[in-house]
């Protein structure tokens, strides 16, 4: 096919593109903006626009397909052209599907943990040898890419974004995938990072499930109150239901070790959302006819998701874990687990936050106590991030100090300031964990690492 996409650096899109031209396709692409790494993986790959912007001549009818990314407007005037010599526009998922029609398609959805849980699947499968295809958001150790489509893979994973496909059209992304197995990890509605309706939310979850093939399998986390909701007000869909819940487990000398029927098995991973994790996996693993032994003997060598709750470093004394800040829950229930797995030990916990965040009282509110289980905190805000001069810089500090509520925290606005406290906080006795944001700018988890485990006492105070 000759395919041509629109707003093809995107991260997951030039893995598209890339996949469909190692298949054989012709496949060219545009974009007003290419960045890392999406520009040297498209310049290996032949496929980097010989000119940066919309061109409506790129569009002819000779193509068979337009692939149109979420980062193209509606009013991208490659795409009025495409669409007025009538050529076949695809949304990212919707190309997905047709390339997946014939194989068993397993689809891993949630507002939060589908990552982790596609990245557990994906590491058991690869240990036993088994062949997939897979379509992932973000970069997971072990990988080269971000897709991989074959016409050989009997089975392909797809982490089930419930976000718009694109910019004409608002269905979500996972309702176009039809899944033979799908799991649903959590529902949770945040206002500040969700453009709809809470009922609007939870609807675009109960339409996933309808889109479940006859007969095919919803996997579900029963102890997720929302999402026990959803299933049960969409009972009438002919499907198998097959609920999980955490699993017990036990934590010796700072190492977890799941109970699997009279075996202790230890994990190289820790928190109790990755235990979650781990049993919505093994379920899904179940159904695509793993035995339980293989799954329990691949999982035990699964270190983490990068930047989800991931072991960084370790002087063999102290350790230092980074993990990605999606909301203040999942900051409080981040340092939970670090305490929890090294409970003779203190925690400095850094949070890196948007300014423009936390501008918002009701939001800012959110973060009241939220590091209270943590011994020292760190609240950095990278000054040079806020653009706007009116925003004053000291009422913003003076907000996070009384909203967190935290005795013992520092506030910092620069990376230099970072890297000085760093290099001179006595670690003896204390743990690292660094939560990052978005953007993370300008910092460096590994150089921090050094830092921290480099300057010890004899004796802790």
């Amino acid at each position: 096919m000759r395919i041509h996409f629109i707003a093809i650096g995107g991260s997951v899109m030039h893995n598209l593109a890339i996949s469909l031209a190692r298949l054989g396709h012709q496949v060219s692409g545009s974009d007003d903006q290419i960045v890392e790494p999406s520009k040297s993986n498209l310049r290996e790959a032949g496929l980097y626009p010989s000119k940066i912007g919309w061109n409506p001549d790129n569009i002819t009818e000779e193509l068979d397909a337009i692939i149109l990314g979420k980062h193209a407007e509606a009013d991208n005037s490659e795409l009025l052209k495409a669409q007025e010599l009538g050529i076949k526009i695809y949304s990212f998922p919707e190309f997905v599907y047709e390339q997946s029609k014939n194989k068993i398609r397993v689809v891993i959805a949630g507002t939060f943990g589908k990552t982790t849980i596609v990245s557990m699947i994906m590491h058991v499968l690869k240990h036993l040898g088994k062949e997939f295809d897979y379509v992932v958001g973000a970069q997971l150790e072990g990988f080269e890419s971000l897709i991989k489509l074959t016409s050989s893979a009997p089975i392909v994973l797809i982490e089930g974004d419930e976000y718009y496909a694109s910019s004409i059209d608002e269905h979500s992304k996972f309702h176009y995938y039809h899944p033979n197995i799908a799991l649903i990890s959590n529902v949770v509605w945040d206002e500040y990072k969700t453009e709809v309706s809470e009922e609007v939310y939870f609807q675009q979850f109960k339409e996933f499930i309808d889109t479940i093939v006859s007969k095919g399998t919803l996997v579900y986390n029963k102890e997720d109150a929302n999402v026990v909701k959803i299933v049960g007000d969409t009972k009438d869909c002919k499907i198998n239901r097959h609920g999980y819940k955490m699993p017990n487990y036990t934590i010796n000398k700072g190492i977890t070790y799941i109970e699997v029927g009279d075996e202790q098995i230890p994990l190289q991973i820790i928190g109790k959302q990755n235990l979650s994790n781990i049993a919505g996996a093994y379920t899904v693993c179940e159904w695509l006819g793993i035995k339980r032994a293989e799954f329990y003997e691949s999982i035990s060598s699964f270190k983490s998701s990068i930047r989800y709750l991931e072991f960084v470093k370790s002087d063999g004394q102290s350790v230092v874990y980074q993990d990605f800040a999606h909301t203040p829950t999942k900051l409080r229930s981040s340092i939970h687990a670090v305490k929890e797995q090294f409970s003779n030990e203190k925690l400095l916990t850094v949070i890196e936050l948007n300014p423009y965040d936390i501008l918002k009282d009701d939001k800012l509110q959110l973060y009241r106590n939220s590091m209270s289980e943590s011994d020292r905190a760190i609240v950095y805000v990278n000054k040079n991030s806020i653009k706007e001069k009116n925003i004053v810089l000291d009422n913003v500090i003076s907000k996070i100090f009384s909203t967190f509520n935290h005795n013992n925290m520092t506030i910092i606005t620069n990376i230099e300031e970072l890297n000085n406290f760093l290099e001179k906080f006595e670690s003896q006795g204390f743990n690292l964990l660094f939560m990052s944001s978005d953007n993370n700018i300008g910092v460096n988890v590994l150089s921090f690492s050094d830092k921290f485990l480099s300057k010890k006492v004899k004796k802790f105070e």
